[in-house]
Formats: structure tokens, C-alpha cells, sequence
């Protein structure tokens, strides 16, 4: 095999790059801004779908997160990395013009022999306290990095349990009232193995809908992968759903049928979507009739 030699100018230069590209990646998380709710501004915390017991998280961020605890997170997996990418969204809330992170999103390119990451997150207004309600990761591996299935059944039902429902690639954790849903299928990782390339078992998806006649957490969680995550686009399909949180976690086929080419993992906090545009909404309201003066005008001499 024939090495490079590597004279000590290169190693300078090389290590001067290096160091030019961690600065920009720290200079990208420093510029992420502490929430600074205006002094008139008092946070109410928003409803949850998920129990203290049953709280699921991704890569340790849950919907209790807040914009600051996932970029702790972000910042030790990507440490050191060059070719991240980093887009940090900003908005400002009320009258006040307070500013906050609405959304954390980094990325990192796959390549012949480098799994692809892309982290998402999505956080509620600093008046329902600037927490998460959507969080994906999505893995795309390398063709000779790829697991098998098996392995990959075998350690997300380590981390969430029985699924609700396993088929079409996906494994559903659907939670209500503090709970994961059973549909009557008590999973184990054989029986996952054999009904994750199937279709959905419609007997069960009309068994999860019962009486309620609502909508399907299996497809509102589907669109909240394809719309923008913003609880205004989220809040008619979230109000109509008939879960309180779902788990979504996608295992797409790779080079070989038993080994998964991507995974794709989804939380979404339906009921906190609700309760945060509903508290958003009051916290609006209340600062344009704060700052609506009353008259200042007297009655005339008649």
C-alpha cells in the first residue's frame, strides 16, 4: 500500500482547516439565542400525550426538551465534523417582538463509506415554554454499514416497547392516556420481523379507531413528515386525531431484503400541539388588548 508523506507544513495547513471549520460549526451554536420572554410574558406549560414513565425520546431529546437541551445533544454528535450543515430558525412571538428558536435542523451528507444523519426538531412559542413537539432522525447508511433487520427490530423494541401496530415498513407506537395503545397484536421482535414488509392489518386500524370515529394517527403522522412543522398547519389534523402521541420509526429495505438502507424515527406530541396553539393563541390575544389604549378624549362644553 503506498502512504502519503506528510510534511510538517501540511500537517499545519491541514490542521489549520480543521480548526477554521470546528470555529464556524461552535460560532453556528453559539449563535443560537436563550429564550427572552418580553416582561409581560408568562410561560404556561402545555399539555403532554406522553406520561413520565412512557416519555420517548430520539437520541435522548423528548417533547420535554427545549431548543438549549437539543443542541447540547446535537453539538456531541456532530463534534468535530466538517461537513455539517446547521439551519436554525427563528421567529418572533406577540407584539413584543420575542425572539426564540422555532426549529433545529442539522444534516450531515452520506457518502460511499459514511452514514447520512438529519436531525429535525420543531419547539413551541416561549409563551407554552419553548418546547419540542416534533422531533425525526433520519439514517440513511452506507451500503456496506448496513444492519440487518433483525438488529434494528431487536433495538427499537429494547428502547420503546411493544408496538401498537407493525407493517408497510413501519413499526407505530401510538400512546393515550398515558399509555401505549394496544391494537390485540402483543408483538415480539420474531413476529415484528415477519409483519414489518406486510401491509397495515386494517382489522386493527378499524380496532384502534373504535367508537370514536376520529382520524388515523398512522396518517397524521405521515403528513406532519411531509408538511412544514408549524402548529398552525399541524392543529386541524391533530384535533381530529385519535391518539394523544405517536412513534413512528421506518425501516426501508437496503442492498439486501434483511438489511435496512434507512430508518427513519418520528415523535410527534399531538396533544401538545393543541394545548400550545391554544395557550399561543390566548398569550396573542392578550398582548394586542394590553396594547390597545383606552380614549384619551373629554366630552365637549354643550
Amino acid at each position: 500500500m503506498r502512504r502519503e508523506r506528510m510534511t510538517p507544513s501540511g500537517t499545519i495547513v491541514r490542521l489549520r482547516r480543521c480548526w477554521v471549520a470546528i470555529s464556524i460549526w461552535a460560532m453556528a451554536m453559539a449563535s443560537l439565542p436563550a429564550i427572552s420572554p418580553a416582561e409581560d410574558l408568562k410561560p404556561k406549560a402545555a399539555e403532554t400525550g406522553f406520561s413520565g414513565k412512557l416519555h420517548p425520546d430520539i437520541l435522548g431529546i423528548s417533547t420535554e426538551s427545549n431548543a438549549e437541551a437539543a443542541r447540547t445533544v446535537f453539538d456531541s454528535l456532530f463534534k468535530g465534523r466538517t461537513d455539517t450543515r446547521t439551519d436554525i430558525q427563528q421567529q418572533t412571538f406577540g407584539n413584543g417582538g420575542v425572539k426564540y428558536v422555532a426549529a433545529l435542523n442539522f444534516s450531515l451528507p452520506a457518502g460511499p463509506r459514511q452514514n447520512g444523519e438529519m436531525l429535525s426538531t420543531s419547539y413551541t412559542s416561549p409563551a407554552s415554554e419553548n418546547r419540542a413537539y416534533f422531533i425525526a432522525r433520519n439514517l440513511t447508511f452506507a451500503q456496506d454499514q448496513q444492519p440487518s433487520k433483525s438488529d434494528m427490530i431487536k433495538e427499537i423494541m429494547g428502547k420503546y416497547g411493544v408496538p401498537t401496530i407493525v407493517g408497510d415498513q413501519h413499526f407505530y407506537y401510538l400512546y393515550r392516556k398515558g399509555s401505549i395503545v394496544s391494537a390485540g397484536g402483543k408483538y415480539k421482535e420474531a413476529t415484528a420481523l415477519e409483519a414489518i414488509d406486510k401491509p397495515l392489518d386494517p382489522r386493527a386500524a378499524v380496532k384502534l379507531n373504535g367508537d370514536t370515529v376520529r382520524g388515523s394517527c398512522v396518517a397524521v403522522v405521515k403528513r406532519a413528515q411531509a408538511r412544514a412543522k408549524e402548529l398552525g398547519t399541524m392543529l386541524a389534523e391533530a384535533k381530529g386525531a385519535n391518539c394523544e402521541g405517536v412513534l413512528s420509526v421506518q425501516l426501508v429495505p437496503g442492498a439486501q431484503p434483511d438489511r435496512v438502507g434507512i430508518a427513519q424515527f418520528t415523535l410527534l406530541d399531538v396533544k401538545r400541539v393543541i394545548s400550545a396553539a391554544a395557550i399561543d393563541g390566548a398569550a396573542v390575544a392578550a398582548g394586542q388588548n394590553d396594547g390597545q389604549s383606552m380614549p384619551k378624549g373629554s366630552a365637549p362644553k354643550l
